[in-house]
C-alpha cells in the first residue's frame, strides 16, 4: 500500500544544525502574501524556501489553516524555517493549523522542497472563529499536535482515508476544552464528520484541472456545493473511511466537521489521489493499462460486435464466445486467489482455459443437441450482467450490502438465476436479447482499454469483490461524466439495433439450428432403411478407406492385352 503522506522525521545534531542554518541563510528566500480565502500560485525552486505570510488578521479570527497542494511532488510545510519533527509535514497535500494569540495580526509559515526539486502548487488560507470546531485538535495518532490533514493510502482495490478528531473552539488565550475527560453534550463528542468526495474530469491528468477543482472544494461552502457527501460519522465512530480505487481517475476527498449545537463547521485539508503513480516506469498514470489487457479486450470487443449483430445466426460462434467469457472470468478469479502468478501470465492462462471452455460448450451442443441447456448457460451470462448493473447503482452502497457479504451474494445470485427463467418460455428471444446486450457491453469494455469509462466498473466491482475479502466495506461510487453518457448511448444503440436486426432476420427461420451430430445420426438411419436412395448402396466410410489402402498396396498389372488370340 502506497502512502502519499510522508512525515518529516529529522534529528539534527548541533554541528549539522549550524551548517544547515548557514546554508539556509545563504538561500534566496521568497515571500508570498496570502489573503484569507484567496488562492495563490506558489513556485518552490530548487534549494529555496518560501515564506508564507498572512497579515491584517481580524481580531475575531481564532485559528488559521494554510493549505498547499501539488499534483504529485511532495512539499514541506513548516512552522519554522528549519523543518523539525512535530513542527512540519511533508506531503503533496499538506496543511498546518495555527492558533492565534491575543493581539496577533500576522502569521508566517515556511514552504520548501524536501528533495531539492522544483515544486509547483497552489495555496490558500482559511480562517475560523471561536464558535467553529478546530479540525484535528484532539490528535493522538499523527505527529503534529493539532493536525487538520487527511491521510490517504491506496492499492489496487481500495483507497483509505484517516484523520484526527476535532475539538470545540475557544477564544484567544483561553485553554481549549479537554478532549476525553467526559462525553457530555458540551464536549467534542457532539461533533459530527461529513465525508465528501469530488471527482475530477475523466481522462484529465492536467495540473490545471486539479488546481481548479481544489479551488472549488477548499472551504466548507465550496465543498458542499461541488462535492458529494458519501457518509456522516459520529464522534464515537472510527475516523476512517474506505473507498473503491479507480486507477487513473482523480478524486479529491475532504471532511467537514460540524457542531450541531452551535450550527458551525470547519473543513479539513482536502487530499487527492489518482490511485496510480506519476513516476512509475510501468503502468504510470499517463500510460495506464497493460498491453496484454488492451489486446485481450480489443479481441473481446470485436467478438462482442459480431455476437451483437450475428450471434443467433452463427450459433456455434455465439456458444464459443459465451463459454469463453464464462470460464475465463471464473478461472481468473480462481488463480488470482490461489496463486501469486504475474498478471500477464494469469491473463494468458485464463484466456487459454476460456478457449477450452468455449470449445466444450460447443461440443456439448454438437454431441447432445440440448438447446435448452446451452440457452440456460447463455441466460446466466445475461443474469450476471443484470445483477452487476443492479448492484452498481446506489443500491449497492446500502448498509445491508456493505455490512454483510452473505446478503450481497445471495441477492446477486437470486437476480442472476431469475433471468434464465424467462428463457424457458421464450428461448429464441432470450438468446437474441443476450447477444445484443452482452455483445454491446463487450464493445464498451474494449473502448475502456483505451479511454477510461466508469461503465467498466459494472463488472469490475464484482471482480474486486471476488478477489478482496474486505471490499464489502468500501463505497463504490464512480464518476458519471460526458464520456460515460456517450458510452451508455453507444451501448443502448448497439444493443437495440442488434436485437431488432436479429429478430427481423430470424423471424421465418427455425428457432435454433439443429445439432450436426443428431442430423448425421438421422441421415445414417435413413440410408440404412431407404433402399431406393442411391446413397443406400454407397459403401460405409470404413469400407471406402480400407479400399483406398488396398489400392496403394495392390500390385499394378501391366497394360496391354492378356487374353490369347484365337486362331
Amino acid at each position: 500500500m502506497e502512502t502519499s503522506k510522508i512525515m518529516s522525521r529529522c534529528i539534527f545534531w548541533p554541528p549539522l544544525l549550524f551548517v544547515f542554518s548557514t546554508f539556509v541563510q545563504a538561500q534566496v528566500e521568497n515571500q508570498v502574501t496570502f489573503s484569507p480565502g484567496a488562492f495563490q500560485n506558489v513556485n518552490i525552486s530548487q534549494n529555496e524556501s518560501v515564506q508564507a505570510v498572512v497579515s491584517r488578521i481580524p481580531s475575531e479570527v481564532i485559528i488559521i489553516t494554510l493549505q498547499f497542494h501539488s499534483q504529485h511532488h511532495n512539499a514541506t510545510l513548516s512552522y519554522t524555517r528549519i523543518p523539525t519533527m512535530g513542527l512540519s509535514l511533508t506531503a503533496a497535500d499538506a496543511g498546518l493549523l495555527s492558533t492565534l494569540e491575543p493581539g496577533q495580526t500576522s502569521l508566517s509559515l515556511f514552504l520548501s522542497s524536501p528533495n531539492g526539486d522544483a515544486v509547483v502548487g497552489v495555496g490558500v488560507t482559511l480562517s475560523y472563529g471561536s464558535r467553529d470546531p478546530v479540525p484535528g485538535a484532539c490528535n493522538l495518532e499523527f505527529n503534529l499536535d493539532v493536525d487538520p490533514n487527511i491521510y490517504i493510502a491506496y492499492n489496487l482495490y481500495e483507497t483509505t482515508i484517516r484523520f484526527a478528531p476535532a475539538n470545540l473552539g475557544s477564544e484567544r488565550g483561553q485553554t481549549p476544552p479537554a478532549c476525553d475527560e467526559s462525553t457530555g453534550s458540551d464536549t467534542r463528542w457532539r461533533l459530527q464528520y461529513d465525508i465528501y468526495q469530488h471527482f475530477l474530469p475523466e481522462n484529465d491528468l492536467s495540473e490545471r484541472s486539479l488546481f481548479s477543482s481544489f479551488q472549488a472544494v477548499a472551504d466548507v461552502r465550496g465543498l458542499m456545493a461541488s462535492g458529494r457527501r458519501v457518509a456522516t460519522l459520529k464522534s464515537t465512530d472510527k475516523t476512517m473511511m474506505v473507498f473503491n480505487s479507480i486507477p487513473g481517475q482523480g478524486v479529491i476527498y475532504s471532511v467537514i466537521v460540524r457542531d450541531p449545537v452551535l450550527n458551525t463547521s470547519a473543513s479539513y485539508v482536502p487530499v487527492h489521489t489518482y490511485a496510480c503513480s506519476f513516476t512509475s516506469t510501468l503502468d504510470a498514470c499517463q500510460t495506464l493499462g497493460r498491453i496484454s489487457t488492451k489486446i485481450f479486450f480489443t479481441i473481446t470487443g470485436l467478438a462482442g460486435l459480431l455476437v451483437c449483430f450475428f450471434g443467433h445466426r452463427f450459433f456455434k460462434s455465439e456458444l464459443f464466445c459465451m463459454g469463453f467469457s464464462f470460464v475465463s472470468f471464473f478461472f481468473f478469479v480462481l488463480i488470482t486467489r490461489t496463486t501469486q502468478l504475474d498478471y500477464d501470465i494469469r491473463l494468458t492462462v485464463s484466456a487459454v482455459v476460456g478457449v477450452m471452455g468455449g470449445v466444450l460448450l460447443v461440443m456439448s451442443w454438437w454431441r447432445f443437441g440440448s438447446v435448452m441447456a446451452c440457452v440456460v448457460v447463455i441466460g446466466l451470462m445475461l443474469g450476471f450482467l443484470v445483477a452487476s448493473i443492479v448492484l452498481f447503482t446506489p443500491l449497492g452502497d446500502l448498509d445491508v450490502f456493505r455490512n454483510s457479504d452473505v446478503v450481497f451474494w445471495v441477492t446477486f445470485c437470486c437476480i442472476m438465476l431469475v433471468v434464465p427463467l424467462f428463457f424457458v418460455r421464450w428461448p429464441r428471444e432470450g438468446n437474441i436479447t443476450t447477444c445484443g446486450i452482452v455483445g454491446a457491453y463487450a464493445v464498451v469494455l474494449a473502448v475502456n482499454a483505451y479511454i477510461y469509462t466508469s461503465l467498466s466498473y459494472i463488472t469490475l466491482n464484482i471482480l474486486k469483490r471476488f478477489l478482496n475479502n474486505s471490499f464489502s466495506a468500501m463505497f463504490t461510487d464512480v464518476p458519471f461524466q460526458t464520456i460515460d453518457y456517450i458510452m451508455i448511448a453507444v451501448w443502448a444503440v448497439l444493443g437495440v439495433c442488434g436485437i431488432v436486426l436479429q429478430l427481423y432476420r430470424e423471424r421465418s427461420r427455425p428457432f435454433f439450428p439443429p445439432s450436426p451430430y443428431l442430423m448425421w445420426q438421422q441421415e445414417r438411419e435413413r440410408r440404412k432403411t431407404n433402399v431406393l436412395d442411391p446413397s443406400h448402396h454407397v459403401p460405409s466410410l470404413s469400407s471406402r478407406l480400407l479400399e483406398q489402402v488396398r489400392q496403394f498396396t495392390r500390385r499394378r498389372e501391366p497394360a496391354g492385352e492378356h487374353t490369347p488370340l484365337l486362331l
